[in-house]
């Protein structure tokens, strides 16, 4: 097209028409040819990256465990409510409790009260076999009482308040080492639910049953975590732990240089994006079989419904963790797919800006002007839509624990971004606006 019918057409035509000049000479031109080592790289720093993202989720969520009380907090407080573990530590309360009753001693001093109350030998010889009666009432008595503190909001405070008192030793608990209400023993950690006896023992009293005071002090164990395993599970907790903190930044960097060598730097970001994705489809499918196999190799005479809702309280923030890096790693591939020469990517932006554009249209017949915010916009178009990908990555990488609502928000407002960037976008400048007067004159 000449110069001539150039000057014809609007400000935004010509722009539209300078772009599709730019795509034909860029189609024209020979691309230079693959190099088998370059794309080998790539490849290989792709996986690598993959691998490292992985590893960096779990990284940051033992690290977070470890580290951060108000975190592991989150993560055990809500066992307290859990019905499982309330009727597993229920269990074992009242079985403590009820060692600590010597029933044969309670039918005697009854034998004998009866006795001096005169009642006749035949009576008296029946009460000695009330054994079995007596302790299944004491069982039900015992058991409802400590089932009413359990379920109580006195056992949530007790719980939260003694976890948080002793995640100061979680460290030393998973290296198998230190003395503190958490620690490990015969490749379980244990909490020690002591307190409980102590609040069942003064509720029995309070009822009538005098007894129960000469319970003495008991220091009982509720199994957090149990395997045969457990040795090496704290070594690589450990060692997670330490790299917490530069995992992410190592994967990230060996993301940019796997895409940096890439032949088609575009194609790569997809490719790192769908491969950090299948690497969290595969941990949050393992973290499923993991559980599996973890109830499955449980010690004989542990619940399996308490030691399932412990597993998931425990993951529970690294599941949000996978969802949530899957989630990104989604958008970004999406996103790399769209910015390209195939026909979807084109149709889909053309509709996105001609949709901008009749929007822009019709406030501008309802009296909107940009002013001199339009040109500016066009001319630092590419630069501010640089700024909203960075800003949008620095919320991501430098949020503490981001969740899949997080980015899913993230995404909404960062296209919402691109939107109002193109809707301000305007051409049109005094010169140009007075070239079709002139053309005309």
């Amino acid at each position: 097209m000449s110069d001539a019918g150039d000057a014809e057409l609007s400000p935004r035509e010509r722009v539209e028409l300078d772009e599709l000049r730019r795509r034909v000479s860029a189609l024209e031109t020979k691309p230079p040819a693959h190099h088998p080592f370059r794309s080998l790289g790539s490849f290989l720093l792709i996986l690598l990256a993959a691998l490292l993202s992985l590893l960096s989720v779990v990284a940051v969520w033992a690290n977070s465990i470890v580290q951060d009380t108000d975190r592991y907090v989150a993560t055990v407080g809500p066992l307290a409510s859990d019905p499982d573990v309330q009727k597993a530590v229920t269990n074992r309360v009242t079985d403590v409790v009820l060692e600590r009753i010597d029933v044969d001693a309670l039918v005697d001093q009854l034998t004998d009260a009866a006795e001096q109350q005169g009642v006749p030998p035949r009576a008296a010889e029946l009460l000695k076999n009330l054994d079995g009666p007596i302790e299944s009432g004491l069982k039900q008595l015992v058991s409802g009482t400590v089932q009413r503190v359990v379920s109580s909001s006195a056992f949530d405070k007790v719980w939260v308040d003694a976890n948080r008192r002793v995640h100061a030793t979680l460290d030393e608990a998973l290296t198998g080492e230190g003395e503190g209400a958490v620690q490990l023993k015969d490749d379980k950690v244990v909490i020690d639910v002591g307190p409980i006896v102590e609040q069942v023992k003064d509720r029995l009293v309070a009822a009538g049953f005098s007894p129960a005071s000469k319970i003495p002090e008991v220091h009982t164990e509720f199994v957090v975590f149990a395997s045969e395993d457990v040795g090496k599970i704290r070594t690589y907790v450990r060692v997670l732990e330490i790299l917490g903190g530069w995992l992410p930044v190592i994967a990230l960097l060996v993301a940019g240089a796997g895409v940096y060598v890439a032949f088609n730097r575009r194609h790569a970001v997809v490719g790192v994006a769908v491969a950090v994705f299948v690497a969290m489809l595969v941990l949050g499918i393992g973290l499923t079989v993991a559980r599996d196999v973890y109830l499955d190799h449980l010690p004989r005479g542990t619940s399996q419904a308490a030691a399932g809702s412990v597993y998931d309280a425990l993951v529970k923030f690294l599941r949000a963790g996978v969802r949530a890096l899957g989630a990104t790693a989604l958008f970004v591939a999406l996103a790399a797919f769209l910015s390209g020469p195939s026909r979807v990517a084109v149709l889909t932006r053309t509709g996105c800006r001609r949709s901008i554009g009749a929007l822009r249209d019709v406030a501008t017949s309802a009296g909107f002007r940009t002013g001199p915010v339009g040109p500016f916009v066009h001319r630092y178009k590419r630069w501010i839509g640089a700024a909203i990908l960075l800003i949008a990555a620095i919320v991501l990488f430098t949020w503490t624990y981001p969740t899949t609502a997080v980015v899913v928000w993230t995404a909404l407002i960062t296209l919402a971004g691109f939107a109002i960037r193109e809707f301000l976008d305007d051409p049109s400048t005094p010169r140009a606006a007075s070239r079709p007067d002139t053309a005309t004159g």
